[in-house]
């Protein structure tokens, strides 16, 4: 017989015996751990905000720093002009452009000014100007590189010749050796027009660019022969049409290849050449793989008139029109 519930001894648990043993201390690595820790932490502050000091001081003084200048320095005249060009302008071209007023210091040049009349020439496409103390300006320049030229009416019997860069701007051009002038084609077909005095870029060049470009490197036994370049057609049909010096029209496709239709044109005039008694006198390579190509009448042909042909030295004609807006 089991006793009564009430006589059981009730079950007693570990968490009922006295926890007499205390924890154990830190050991001496430990604190030496939070220590290194607590040094860490406290100097990476100091010097977030030694930094932050410093800022606010270089910061604060800016404003200041020209009035600091010595006032010997900041009214030295100007003595020395540095140029550093990628292109063919020279020291005199500079001071003459610049035109910086006798005993003037850097302090009194007008930066901005100066480099708008650097720019202003066409020929300079970009140009930084920096300040030497005590008295050097020292001038950077990017230039433009012509790749066609062009005549315009600057007087009742005057004529002017202007060269026009890649990116279409158009102006004189300084410094320039004449015999390679000379081997720029002349450019015709295009209107020029002036905002505010100055002649606008002639749009559709970059493709031009690109056909001389290649035509010159790839193969410029062809080249060598381009005499006028015309752009009539460009906007309209992306045709550019090459006149050579022996009266030959060639007509490229912007949306061609120019290496291959160059090759085409090669190949053509190859075989051309085994027949003398055929003048070639057009060929258009803008239609793709099938070349138009025209003979001129033959000599003989008394019935037949023989075709015009604009002189090879003969740059006209070179525009449509120049415009004033």
């Amino acid at each position: 017989m089991n006793p009564p519930a009430s006589h059981l001894t009730p079950t007693r648990h570990w968490k009922d015996i006295p926890q007499q043993v205390s924890p154990r201390a830190m050991s001496s690595e430990g604190r030496r751990r939070v220590l290194r820790h607590a040094v860490k932490t406290i100097g990476l502050g100091l010097t977030v905000a030694a930094l932050a000091w410093g800022a606010y001081g270089v910061v604060s003084a800016l404003p200041d720093s020209s009035g600091k200048m010595p006032g010997s320095v900041k009214s030295a005249p100007l003595h020395d002009l540095v140029l550093v060009t990628d292109g063919v302008l020279d020291q005199p071209w500079l001071a003459r452009t610049l035109a910086v007023p006798k005993g003037a210091s850097l302090m009194e040049l007008d930066l901005f000014q100066l480099r708008g009349r650097l720019l202003a020439s066409g020929q300079v496409r970009t140009a930084n100007l920096t300040r030497n103390f005590p008295a050097t300006l020292a001038v950077t320049l990017a230039e433009r590189m012509p790749v066609a030229r062009l005549q315009v009416q600057a007087g009742p019997d005057d004529r002017l010749t202007l060269l026009v860069a890649r990116d279409g701007v158009v102006y004189e051009g300084v410094g320039y050796d004449p015999k390679m002038v000379e081997t720029l084609p002349w450019l015709a077909g295009v209107t020029l027009s002036r905002q505010g005095g100055v002649i606008q870029p002639i749009a559709g060049m970059a493709a031009v660019s690109d056909l001389l470009a290649k035509a010159k490197l790839e193969a410029e036994h062809l080249y060598a022969g381009w005499r006028r370049v015309s752009l009539e057609r460009l906007a309209s049909d992306g045709e550019i049409a090459v006149f050579t010096q022996d009266g030959l029209t060639v007509t490229f496709g912007t949306n061609e290849d120019f290496f291959r239709q160059l090759a085409n044109l090669d190949a053509i005039l190859d075989a051309a050449r085994a027949h003398p008694e055929k003048a070639l006198r057009e060929i258009n390579l803008a239609v793709g793989g099938q070349v138009p190509v025209a003979f001129a009448p033959a000599a003989t042909d008394p019935v037949a008139a023989p075709p015009s042909r604009t002189p090879a030295s003969s740059p006209r004609p070179l525009f449509t029109g120049l415009h004033r807006n």
